[in-house]
């Protein structure tokens, strides 16, 4: 069911409550009051009739006989007055006798002083009355005929009322459903021509303060995100296709080469040794490639436990001497730890050791002496990581896009690269809610400043 309905029924089942209650509220209220203002009238007929007995003398046939002779002689009030001892004193029908006294009745009203009953449709009531020193008991009965029937079209009213309220309420619900929403309909219109083709299109926002300029403004900064997903997927797609096809693209002219013609055994090992530099080139470009797609998952699919980071480190160092016999790497702690807590965090063993490696390398790189010195402190609840080197240094204007995928600076010439290095470095700080900070000058070297929340 589409939410216009879903209102219009919600908007008219709270309306069909709301006036079904009011109505009943009307309804029985005017029924209680037409009963309370019969009774008072009963009684009032009733005094007025027994004074006219007891006090004008008028004789009780002539009494008996003007309430025959009254017109609807049928809904009238009939009366009948008792001593205390249940003796009859006038009774205006008494072959009609609508409420049939008894002495436990009349008893009762001497007890009460007065009592108020219904008899079917008929209503009653039966009261003690002094005069001149006497008690005498009084009885007054009739059906109010002409007040049930105001109350029965009252009734009819209020239905009628109710049931076209309500109708008129489905329309209107409907409209106002409609008209409500009529934002969102042109904004699915808005977003069903919005394809990979064309993201740079976005919804129109009428009103920013209201829920579905809201929404609006929300779905353009999905749309801002996913365009620059997109954007950021066909340079990185390129830039994979560039780095790859270079390569490759040498390791088969080199073997189709050697395969022209009978060559020497030195010279077959020479294009050997070129086509397996060049391999272990695809292969360090497809790892770099597969560490940065394992640093751009969700953080809650890494699995994160307790490492001490100088372990780490001493891992990274021991495999970059270990590929690189000419690097150096020298680890020096800066003030000594008093707790094992202040050199440990929560992370990624895998993920941080590629890190290190990363930025030792670049420091090794760049510098004539290919030494990083690598330095270890901490400051209440950050443990601090400092990779130096002596060499070229980094160029002003690069160092804002230095973290970019495949971004490669002026020094690209110096040393080789494919320039996922210190991305995939920034990808991995910031899985462990890091932050990596750069000083460099020309000439004069480079640190990378590492900043980790210790345990």
């Amino acid at each position: 069911m589409k939410i216009r309905y879903k209102l219009s029924l919600l908007f008219t089942l709270l309306f069909a409550v709301i006036i079904s209650g009011f109505a009943f509220f009307i309804y029985f209220s005017s029924a209680e009051n037409r009963e309370e203002e019969y009774y008072k009238r009963l009684r009032q007929l009733a005094v007025t009739k027994t004074n006219l007995l007891l006090d004008a003398k008028v004789a009780p046939g002539v009494l008996q006989t003007i309430y025959k002779n009254s017109p609807g002689s049928l809904f009238q009030e009939e009366v009948a007055v008792y001593d205390t001892d249940f003796h009859l004193l006038y009774h205006d029908a008494v072959n009609i006798d609508k409420i049939k006294e008894t002495r436990e009745m009349i008893a009762e009203i001497v007890s009460r002083g007065e009592i108020q009953f219904n008899q079917g449709q008929l209503q009653a009531v039966g009261f003690l009355y002094r005069y001149k020193g006497a008690d005498y008991v009084i009885t007054a009965a009739a059906k109010d005929e002409y007040g049930l029937i105001k109350l029965g079209n009252l009734r009819f009213i209020l239905i009628l009322s109710a049931i076209g309220s309500m109708t008129l309420t489905v329309f209107a619900g409907y409209f106002f459903a409609k008209h409500a929403l009529k934002p969102v309909a042109e904004m699915v219109d808005e977003v069903e021509e919005i394809t990979a083709k064309n993201l740079d299109l976005r919804l129109k926002v009428e009103n920013s303060k209201d829920e579905v300029g809201e929404l609006a403004i929300t779905f353009n900064r999905m749309l801002d995100r996913i365009e620059n997903s997109f954007d950021a997927q066909k340079e990185f797609v390129s830039h994979i296709s560039h780095e790859l096809r270079t390569p490759l693209a040498t390791v088969i002219a080199e073997l189709e080469i050697s395969q022209n013609k009978e060559r020497s055994t030195a010279e077959y090992k020479k294009a050997i040794e070129l086509a397996l530099t060049d391999a272990r080139k695809l292969a360090r470009l497809s790892t770099n490639l597969l560490n940065l797609a394992n640093a751009s998952y969700d953080p809650a699919e890494i699995s994160f436990k307790e490492i001490r980071l100088d372990e780490v480190l001493l891992d990274a160092r021991t495999e970059v001497m270990h590929n690189q016999p000419g690097y150096q790497v020298n680890i020096i702690f800066d003030q000594e730890a008093e707790d094992d807590d202040f050199i440990s965090i929560q992370g990624n063993e895998h993920l941080l050791k590629v890190a290190f490696i990363n930025l030792m390398e670049n420091n090794c790189k760049f510098s004539e002496n290919q030494e990083s010195v690598v330095s270890i402190s901490y400051y209440k609840e950050k443990t601090i990581l400092r990779f130096s080197d002596q060499g070229i240094g980094i160029a002003e204007k690069d160092i804002e896009n230095l973290f970019k995928p495949f971004y490669r600076g002026n020094n690209k010439e110096y040393a080789e690269g494919n320039g996922i290095g210190l991305a995939l470095t920034k990808k991995i700080v910031d899985l462990h809610n890091g932050e990596i900070l750069l000083t460099s000058k020309e000439k004069e070297g480079t640190t990378f400043i590492l900043i980790l929340n210790h345990v």
